[in-house]
């Protein structure tokens, strides 16, 4: 037994990225960072001496600001993966950028954790007011400080923004975990004030591996059952927030009374793509539908749930209305030859013509 690699004719070329900038690096920025790194990565993988290559040539090929390309650039530099070498000081736009070896970084960051030396073991426990300043620059990171505020229902001081900032360096943890933690806290834990708390949940959750949000439902699918449905059930409405206490009564409804199975409630969340807007509401009509309908499966949803037929409506046909006729008074008059018969009308009209004639004659 063996494996192996199928080969092409033509060599297109490939560039190897280190699973550490994957697995770790890669979630904390948005989409734009990740391709200014990718594509200037490449660059510098092919050591092309023919090809001259600066942000203005990068901004082109990827269709975008340049000032997106050097806020990339300054964000890689805060992170620690790369170096920004300035040839010229007085060009603030062009300069060399050095990637970093993340394998040999990470060796040297957790040989540092061993380290007898206070002063190099020691780690900053708030982000500086400029990177709180930058990261909100950030849509993923303006939108986790929001929700957090949402979550907590008050609004956070600027010292404890600093604070969760650094977490994100510190823990590797993707912005929608922090959110995660907050809720968790808040909602299932009764936690309302002390910010310190929720970073104990963020540790405990780091020393579990628990850094991605789908890491994070698997665990709670075994240690929070209930919590595993909120978080499920709002992840497949295409929701990037958590439950609110109603939305939660809805949905434990479904599993409690009665007794839908994961899979059955899922199925009913696919019904949110029929609508511009959905919502655990109108979720909750078509798993009650189901319900008076006794579907227990979803094998039985296309038979118990058939449309019901439209009986075919025939519009009767008109009938036409002859015009009737208007009656005057000179309808009413009864003429005297109504008390005649025919054959007495007929022998008066001989008799007249018989006098007729022999008036004639007489004159003649």
């Amino acid at each position: 037994m063996s494996f192996f690699l199928e080969t092409t004719d033509m060599d297109f070329g490939n560039t190897p990225i280190e699973n550490i900038f994957i697995n770790d690096y890669m979630p904390m920025a948005n989409g734009t960072y990740v391709k200014v790194y990718l594509l200037g990565y490449k660059y510098a993988y092919d050591r092309d001496a023919k090809v001259e290559v600066n942000n203005q040539i990068i901004a082109k090929h990827l269709e975008i600001p340049l000032e997106d390309v050097l806020r990339a650039w300054d964000f890689w530099e805060s992170k620690g993966i790369i170096e920004k070498i300035h040839v010229d000081e007085n060009d603030k736009y062009n300069y060399k950028v050095k990637f970093l070896n993340l394998k040999q970084l990470y060796i040297k960051n957790n040989l540092s954790l061993f380290s007898t030396k206070e002063e190099e073991r020691k780690i900053p426990t708030t982000a500086s007011p400029n990177e709180l300043i930058e990261a909100n620059q950030n849509p993923m990171i303006n939108r986790m400080f929001n929700n957090i505020d949402y979550i907590i229902r008050r609004q956070t001081s600027t010292t404890e923004k600093q604070k969760i900032l650094s977490w994100l360096v510190h823990y590797n943890m993707n912005p929608d975990v922090i959110e995660a933690a907050f809720t968790y806290g808040f909602e299932r834990k009764g936690e309302r004030r002390n910010i310190n708390y929720y970073e104990s949940i963020i540790r405990a959750w780091y020393d579990e591996g628990l850094t991605n949000m789908e890491a994070l439902l698997e665990y709670f699918k075994t240690k929070d059952e209930k919590y595993y449905r909120y978080q499920r059930v709002m992840k497949a409405l295409g929701f990037n927030r958590l439950a609110a206490e109603s939305e939660m009564k809805i949905i434990d409804k479904w599993f409690d009374e009665y007794k839908f199975s994961m899979e059955m409630v899922l199925k009913g969340c696919e019904g949110a793509s029929k609508t511009a807007n959905p919502s655990i509401n109108y979720i909750d009509s078509i798993l009650t539908s189901w319900y008076n309908k006794g579907i227990k499966a979803v094998e039985e949803i296309e038979e118990k749930d058939k449309p019901k037929e439209k009986k075919e409506y025939k519009k009767p046909k008109a009938i036409e209305k002859k015009p009737t006729p208007i009656k005057t008074r000179f309808h009413n008059f009864k003429q005297r030859t109504d008390n005649y018969s025919a054959d007495a009308l007929e022998d008066i009209a001989r008799k007249k013509r018989e006098a007729y004639l022999k008036r004639l004659e007489g004159e003649a």
